[in-house]
């Protein structure tokens, strides 16, 4: 680890420690994706572990109308996570130092001089694949006090949230792979090769391998009937009794019998790559209870996601605190109504063909007056997993609160371009007085409405360039 990085863990256990020692209030301030979800919720617990005065609010997004806001907040101090990347300077200007940022997000170069601002790439760590907010967050608080360890399963469901598990069959890199291997250690994680179906706790074999989407297997993916009809030929047991089989109960035999009927199925010329998709490693929370929709840690992460997605992030912050009542019932009816919104605006994008402009490098999204702002990212994240676009950037674009446009752009499976879409996105959007960032594979952006010609020659533009620039070598 970086001395750089032990200094700014220092620094935050210092300045905490000082404000809870005072007896002043602190704010924890969030994103509402799975991300924000996990982290918020990390550092609050450890705040409340150490007697701190708190409270967490989940935000859509920073913005200098927010840091206005936290001028006038009661709070003495405000701890922004998963949040924040760009905006020291408004913070330094409205707050002075009664902040910290704690992000993972890509940040311009004057931000690594900050103090206050705890961001992975300040200490040569990518944040894009090697850790996640959560995972900083992690960090902070382990750094506030020792027995926060036992938060490190947390920040697994938020690097499996922002689609971290990169390495070889989905395993995790970094510090990633540290805080996987600390959760396992603390027995909260058990860590297993194996197919990878949506709802392997929860779902029927049917619906698990229907609602599967990452990869995207055309002809299967969001058809239950033809899903159903491939198993009854794989003579795999569908039920046990009158109840219906989940994926986490198949013997090795038929995961090996199932995949063979998937690969027979999938005869496209990118067969390969779904099958070795399918495969890879499982996080199963092993506190949880077996068909529980918390046990498999990616179906957590998506139940985070939908609750910040629908507007009620408060009852994923409850359930990562420990809520397992009420909030629990809570959570598992925002995931269904989540997985319908998101069929119902995959089934129309390929109905309405007007909406998908599809050039050969790029292909461009037209999500006006069906995508809620808060869906773009799950949106293009299922475009991206669709093999029509694999190889391909996608760049989806709806309505956006005060007369704006919300973008959220992300690398397709199998896409080799060299953009990097965060910095692409921050830049593109910087021109037109918008805002934008992320990372290098996804990222979004937020502009005027009178600035769309002007944003979107400037995306063509650089995202051509970089194509012709990789094709040419």
């Amino acid at each position: 680890m970086a001395d750089n990085l032990v200094s700014a863990l220092s620094y935050f256990h210092d300045k905490v420690s000082d404000c809870i020692k005072a007896g002043k209030n602190i704010s924890v301030i969030t994103h509402l994706d799975c991300d924000g979800i996990t982290s918020g919720s990390i550092v609050t617990k450890s705040l409340i572990r150490s007697g701190a005065k708190c409270t967490v609010r989940t935000v859509n997004e920073c913005s200098k109308n927010l840091i206005e806001k936290l001028k006038n907040d009661s709070r003495d101090l405000h701890i922004i996570t998963d949040l924040g990347g760009g905006f020291a300077k408004d913070l330094d200007t409205t707050l002075d130092d009664n902040w910290i940022v704690v992000d993972h997000h890509q940040i311009p170069q004057e931000e690594f001089d900050s103090e206050r601002v705890i961001n992975a790439w300040k200490y040569n760590i990518d944040g894009g694949r090697e850790v996640s907010a959560g995972g900083m967050c992690y960090l902070v608080s382990k750094a506030l006090h020792k027995e926060n360890t036992d938060l490190a399963w947390i920040a697994v469901v938020s690097a499996l949230g922002d689609r971290q598990d990169q390495g070889e069959k989905k395993s995790f890199t970094g510090i990633n792979l540290e805080i996987a291997s600390t959760a396992k250690k603390n027995g909260q994680v058990e860590i297993d090769l194996d197919i990878l179906l949506v709802g392997r706790e929860t779902r029927s074999l049917p619906d698990a391998l229907a609602f599967t989407s990452h990869p995207f297997i055309e002809g299967l993916t969001w058809n239950r009937d033809t899903c159903l009809s491939l198993l009854n030929s794989s003579g795999i047991k569908l039920k046990d009794g009158s109840r219906w089989r989940v994926p986490a109960e198949l013997t090795e035999d038929e995961k090996r019998n199932l995949l063979e009927v998937i690969s027979k199925f999938t005869s496209t010329k990118n067969a390969t790559e779904i099958m070795d998709e399918l495969v890879g490693y499982t996080y199963t929370l092993s506190g949880e209870d077996k068909r529980s929709f918390l046990r498999d840690a990616r179906e957590f992460s998506t139940m985070l996601n939908s609750c910040g997605r629908i507007r009620k992030a408060g009852v994923g912050v409850s359930i990562c605190m420990g809520d397992r009542t009420k909030m629990l019932e809570e959570g598992e009816s925002i995931l269904l109504e989540y997985r319908t919104l998101l069929r119902t605006y995959m089934n129309t994008l390929a109905s309405e063909r007007w909406r998908v402009v599809d050039n050969g490098l790029y292909v461009m999204v037209n999500g006006e007056g069906l995508v809620p702002e808060n869906m773009t990212g799950a949106v293009s994240s299922l475009l991206g997993g669709s093999h029509k676009n694999a190889g391909k950037i996608i760049i989806l674009r709806t309505n956006g609160d005060e007369g704006t446009f919300k973008f959220s752009s992300r690398k397709s499976t199998g896409c080799k371009s060299e953009a990097n879409l965060g910095l692409l996105m921050r830049s593109c959007a910087a021109k037109v007085s918008g805002v934008g960032g992320g990372h290098d594979a996804a990222a979004g952006a937020r502009i005027t409405k009178d600035k769309l010609d002007e944003f979107l020659d400037c995306l063509e533009e650089n995202v051509t360039t970089m194509q012709s620039s990789n094709h040419s070598k």
